[in-house]
């Protein structure tokens, strides 16, 4: 199967490229595969005639969204439009990448697939929610996955955060402890994304973070664990730490497309995070 990645060199993309061998995978990112250039993004497909395109390109830096407005949606939004109604044209199933924030975050449950999103409260979350949005009304034939709280090879993560700051340079370290999420390995993404590229008939959304729940503090707590690094952690509010962007208190996500289709639940965060610490570092 060919296989067409857009956002090619980003950390998810990079783990693609590595883990799906099986795969003829052809990654692009700029300046090759320009997903605002619908033309020439349309040519693309015409040209390397894939049987499905992941969709990973993307303006992730949540802060940032805030300030740059219009290239949030830009790539978000109007990019992915493209990429969606390039694939249909085409006649190529597109799988898409997407993240908990397209949900409010003040749940006292994780969210399901089922769950109605809204875009939440920043810029990223609903400039990426509309991308959903037109995914839906473009391409019929699609798989869009939401994730959240990723690490990888390479990074940037907040686990080489927490590595690099744990350098016994200071004695205590302030980490968020209110908000809650499932932290999430890309080669446990990519290894569920095979089995979705497998199953052609899947169609819908579907959550593909790891099991289990953590805070940041809880999260920070495991990686220096694993890595036996003696660092005090203390733990604190979101109202210690402001940011441009609004943080969602619940980023957790339940699973419930993966049982109902079958396929294999993601990995508990902990074996997950054990795996990749034990690769990385």
């Amino acid at each position: 199967m060919k296989v067409l990645l857009t956002g090619g060199k980003g950390m998810l993309g990079r783990t693609l490229c590595a883990e799906l061998t099986d795969f003829e995978v052809i990654p692009t990112d700029l300046p090759e595969a320009d997903i605002t250039d619908a033309a020439g993004f349309d040519a693309l497909l015409k040209q390397i005639k894939p049987d499905a395109v992941i969709h990973c390109a993307a303006m992730t830096a949540v802060d940032k969204c805030e300030t740059e407005i219009d290239f949030a949606y830009k790539l978000n939004a109007f990019g992915t439009a493209n990429v969606a109604s390039a694939c249909h044209r085409n006649g190529i199933r597109l799988i898409a990448i997407s993240t908990d924030y397209v949900f409010e975050g003040n749940s006292d449950r994780p969210y399901n697939e089922f769950d109605t999103p809204n875009g939440g409260n920043t810029i990223y979350g609903k400039s990426k929610f509309a991308g959903e949005e037109a995914i839906c009304r473009h391409c019929p034939n699609h798989v869009i996955c939401r994730i959240s709280w990723l690490y990888g090879a390479g990074g940037p993560s907040f686990v080489h955060a927490m590595i690099n700051l744990a350098d016994g340079t200071r004695p205590e370290l302030k980490v968020v402890a209110d908000q809650i999420g499932n932290p999430t390995s890309t080669l446990a993404v990519a290894r569920q994304l095979r089995n979705i590229l497998n199953r052609k008939e899947l169609v819908g959304t579907f959550h593909l973070t790891c099991e289990g729940e953590a805070s940041w503090a809880d999260f920070a707590a495991e990686i220096f664990r694993l890595k036996d690094i003696d660092q005090k952690i203390v733990p604190c509010t979101t109202a210690e730490f402001p940011r441009p962007a609004p943080r969602p208190a619940n980023s957790r996500l339940d699973k419930m497309m993966l049982r109902l289709s079958g396929l294999p639940p993601m990995p508990h965060w902990k074996e997950a995070l054990a795996e990749f610490i034990a690769l990385e570092f």
